[in-house]
């Protein structure tokens, strides 16, 4: 009896955990599907202020093309700015190439980028700084940027591509995300 109930009691605490991460339906490849609540209030500030106690303050932007891209899109709790690091992996690439990381935003909030311009080279702040792959064609950067010019709650869809130094070709694409700027 004693073995059967602590044989169950084992069988459940293993399934539980895999249970609560699961999600239907939830893919975590995919673009966030955070919308900011229907905006049924009477200001502007309002609506902006209820978005800024809402995530994605932090996202995982997923490359995909001629290689494969990861970016870490981090806000730092800084009360004296507003610093957004970009760990960015790059694999799968042209060996020994420099490539740059580039984004695009968009202040439409519906999910989709339109943003066919305004794409900017992301780098050390506002100096641009290159990815270069090794023989591999394998690449990382640390990069970042400083949104302290945004007001805390702004919400943006932001999408990433990266280019070739060179030819200017677009090799990596991401798609439409969402994020708001810290607090």
């Amino acid at each position: 009896m004693f073995r059967s109930i602590s044989s169950s009691v084992i069988v459940i605490a293993i399934a539980l955990p895999g249970m609560a991460c699961s999600q239907a339906g939830h893919n975590p490849t995919a673009p966030s599907s955070f919308a900011p609540a229907a905006p049924d209030m009477s200001s502007r500030d309002e609506v902006q202020s209820a978005s800024a106690e809402q995530p994605p303050f932090n996202i995982e932007v997923v490359l995909r093309g001629d290689g494969f891209g990861l970016v870490t899109f981090r806000q730092v709790r800084d009360p004296s700015q507003n610093i957004v690091t970009l760990g960015t992996f790059v694999r799968d690439l042209q060996p020994n190439t420099s490539y740059s990381l580039q984004r695009a935003v968009d202040t439409a909030i519906d999910g989709v980028c339109t943003n066919a311009s305004g794409w900017l080279t992301l780098g050390e702040g506002l100096t641009p700084h290159a990815i270069v792959t090794d023989d591999a064609g394998t690449g990382r950067a640390d990069l970042w940027r400083n949104l302290s010019a945004f007001a805390p709650g702004s919400t943006f869809d932001i999408n990433f591509r990266v280019i070739d130094n060179t030819t200017g070709a677009v090799v990596l694409q991401s798609g439409c995300y969402q994020f708001v700027v810290r607090v």
